[in-house]
């Protein structure tokens, strides 16, 4: 059984699954909606979804939320920015030759997650906590290195590009957390559907702008496309349902540090589903991710 303080371990294994069958709808969606067409799926399909989950909330719980502080305001836009800002800087990086390496160095999120939650939450690290993290970001580099990759670690652009783009990350899950934690009188499943339905909102109108503005044909077809658009719609909204109930509990070193996991899940996708062979070297990724994990959750 779990109890509240270890209910975000679930969340946060949900989330992952919930994110990894959202990211393969995304990439089919890619070739006909773009990179930034792709990506507003999440918000702009998500966000109906999200609605109907904070108000089957409301109506389970009989919370009333009062209009948030400027603080939540705050917090909820760094987030919601920095999100959008990883975002394409993480496109940017995948366009780079080195792309496995650059996808390596975005995984160093949890790391850079647990020193922005320290500076701006004052969110509790112990060694222990640390070693954790350290040694399940170490098996996820190990993980995604290819033969010969690791000659692309020298190339200052994919470097810059891929530690901006986790910092993005980082950032922006702190901000949520943040916004999380400036609604008050509430549940925090209430807290956090409430922010979630908030950040998507905010989300979809600066990316639907930007889409108006600049590419008026990628909008209409995110419309046309919209069965498809809608299922990878709701397998957003429901992982990041997740991510925000574990932001709720936790702090971001954590859930960032467990979230390694879907490594994991690709992985087991990749060897199930495609035959594709596991490495001696991703076998040994995937261990210190275990072992990272396993620890990050008994010193709980």
């Amino acid at each position: 059984m779990f109890s509240l303080a270890t209910l975000w371990i679930p969340f946060v294994v949900l989330a992952s699954l919930g994110q990894v069958a959202r990211n393969a709808m995304q990439r089919e969606l890619t070739a006909s909606l773009g990179t930034v067409g792709a990506t507003h799926v999440r918000f702009l399909f998500g966000f109906p979804f999200a609605v109907l989950f904070v108000a089957a909330v409301i109506f389970v719980t009989g919370d009333i939320v009062s209009w948030p502080n400027l603080t939540f305001w705050l917090w909820l836009a760094m987030g919601a920015m920095t999100q959008i800002l990883a975002t394409g800087l993480m496109l940017a990086a995948m366009n780079e030759r080195s792309f496995v390496v650059t996808t390596a160095y975005i995984k160093t999120e949890p790391i850079q997650a647990a020193l922005f939650g320290f500076i701006f939450l004052a969110d509790h690290l112990t060694w222990l906590k640390v070693l954790a993290i350290l040694i399940a970001t170490a098996g996820v580099v190990i993980t995604a290195i290819r033969p010969g990759g690791e000659k692309s670690f020298g190339d200052l652009r994919p470097t810059v590009l891929g530690l901006a783009a986790a910092a993005g990350f980082a950032l922006s899950a702190v901000g949520f957390r943040g916004a999380i934690l400036n609604v008050g009188g509430v549940s925090f499943v209430t807290a956090a559907s409430f922010t979630l339905v908030l950040g998507l909102f905010m989300q979809t109108v600066v990316l639907s702008a930007y889409l108006l503005l600049r590419d008026r044909k990628t909008l209409v077809a995110l419309f046309q496309m919209w069965r498809p658009s809608m299922f990878a719609g709701f397998m957003g909204a429901a992982a990041s349902q997740f991510w925000f109930l574990a932001f709720a509990l936790t702090s971001v070193a954590n859930v960032r540090t467990l979230a390694l996991i879907e490594v994991l899940f690709a992985q087991g996708i990749s060897y199930y589903s495609f035959k594709q062979p596991i490495a001696l070297r991703e076998a040994g990724g995937i261990v210190l991710i275990v072992i990272g994990v396993a620890v990050l959750i008994a010193v709980q």
